[in-house]
């Protein structure tokens, strides 16, 4: 068993449960450094951090330390593009080609906006060999290598997870109709306005606060031969999915690059602390400081089940409205209301707006599973909501 180390940070009376809960993940779960937000009806009730942001120089995880949150990212681009379906810049029902004309080749003319943010536009996963990653991280390579290929499966006939073209489709919509690429929108319209640390596309001045992340560990290897054969078994949907073109992608060291931290990836690389993920969900479903993100129609229609059951992809039943995933994505104890997204190796953020929670949960030793809720989380969101009952 391990030792626990001190809590720092704030928690409300009533809320100190959750503060008991993130402490014993370090001690009975491994963790290495990690960060917990909570916001009730608007008001911050728990802020909490602890830990190591790297072991090896012995960096402790502090207030203003960051982390990647893998395909949390996928939650704040979909704020991004239903603010603009709300201010009338895009249409869920237009043709992404109206917006991207080259998107049109190889029978994807009548593709909407609404099937790419649910996960229904059959572009899950990325034919082009010879992308690189320095294609992927210059963006117009692997913008035009997906406008011009053919869809892997009928769009709309059924939902599929787009683990990584989510973000580069959703980010181009983003950019062609505001002429920003979304990390800088982001950063103008989401992140200021609420005094967020996040990023999509790290500035290097801000590296020195990144906590570095640490590949998953595996006690069974029958479970470590399999996440391998999920990631690189380019034969498989799957594998072709969640490697990205030709493999790129690895749950590794790769991401503790220039490269990768710098690079906008809006499904993948976001970097920020749990903070600004919990204020950003609270701001969708009331005003934090004066601000709310989404209007309570925009919300509703953001929220409403677009694809649902078994996803052609991971094979496993999800649920998605325009972006955001939807209960039961976050466990039995939210309610069913709830949208957010989760990432790879176990961060989670999300709004439940029947109970007036904001929850998010970030940290920098990965854990993977194929089935099994992160244990992490799970213990963090039931004390949550015990604490709020």
């Amino acid at each position: 068993m391990s030792r626990a180390p001190t809590l720092q940070g704030t928690i409300a009376p009533g809320f100190e449960r959750v503060g008991d809960a993130f402490l014993e993940n370090f001690t009975e779960h491994g963790e290495v450094g990690a960060a917990c937000c909570v916001y009730r009806d608007g008001e911050r009730v728990v802020d909490v951090w602890a830990g190591a942001a790297d072991r090896e120089r012995a960096r402790a995880w502090d207030r203003d330390t960051i982390v990647i949150v893998f395909s949390c990212t996928k939650g704040v681009t979909a704020v991004a593009a239903n603010q603009l379906i709300e201010r009338g810049l895009l249409d869920p029902d237009a043709p992404v080609a109206e917006y991207w004309p080259e998107f049109a080749a190889n029978g994807k003319e009548r593709i909407p906006v609404a099937w790419v943010l649910s996960h229904r536009a059959g572009l899950a996963a990325i034919d082009d060999p010879d992308l690189t990653l320095d294609d992927v991280a210059a963006w117009d390579p692997v913008i035009a290598a997906i406008a011009a290929q053919h869809p892997n499966w009928e769009p709309g006939a059924t939902h599929g997870y787009h683990a990584r073209t989510y973000g580069w489709m959703v980010g181009e919509l983003i950019r062609r109709v505001t002429d920003l690429m979304p990390g800088a929108y982001v950063a103008q319209e989401i992140s200021h306005p609420l005094g967020l640390d996040f990023f999509i596309g790290v500035p290097e001045a801000e590296d020195h606060r990144v906590a570095t992340l640490y590949p998953p560990q595996y006690d069974d290897p029958e479970l470590e031969r399999l996440a391998d054969e999920v990631l690189h078994d380019t034969s498989t949907l799957l594998g072709r999915v969640m490697g990205g073109p030709s493999g790129l992608f690895g749950y590794d060291d790769m991401w503790n690059s220039r490269r990768m931290r710098g690079a906008q990836l809006p499904s993948s690389n976001g970097h920020g602390d749990a903070r600004a993920l919990a204020r950003m969900y609270a701001a969708c479903t009331g005003e934090v400081g004066g601000v709310r993100l989404l209007g309570q129609r925009a919300l509703d229609d953001a929220t409403r089940v677009r694809s649902s059951g078994t996803d052609c992809v991971i094979g496993q039943p999800l649920s998605f409205g325009l972006g955001f995933a939807l209960a039961p994505t976050f466990g039995s104890v939210p309610g069913p209301r709830a949208f957010g997204h989760s990432g790879a190796g176990g961060s989670v953020a999300f709004a439940d707006p029947d109970q007036g929670l904001a929850f998010a949960y970030v940290m920098n030793q990965m854990r993977l599973s194929m089935s099994e809720p992160d244990p992490r989380s799970q213990a963090l969101i039931e004390a949550t909501y015990a604490a709020s009952a």
